[in-house]
């Protein structure tokens, strides 16, 4: 059985929308850790869509695998 490739879904207000700058990195909303882009991208989705009215929240993914072993290709597991 293949390693999950674990993403991190989080997010909060920023100080430019276009950005990633995160205004209060103390009060972010961890959304969770998922073990495919699929079920990140699911989750992302839909803490977006309950913020869409806040216009500096942003909600991202984050490729945790890429972070633990960044040597190692996409298809590698």
């Amino acid at each position: 059985m293949a390693n999950p490739l674990l993403h991190l879904v989080f997010g909060g207000e920023v100080r430019d929308p276009q950005g990633v700058d995160f205004a209060d990195s103390d009060n972010l909303d961890i959304v969770g850790i998922y073990p495919d882009y699929k079920t990140a991208l699911e989750a992302w989705r839909g803490a977006s869509q309950a913020r869409v009215d806040e216009a500096r929240v942003k909600y991202v993914v984050v490729h945790l695998h890429r972070l633990l072993d960044p040597e190692k290709e996409e298809g590698e597991h």
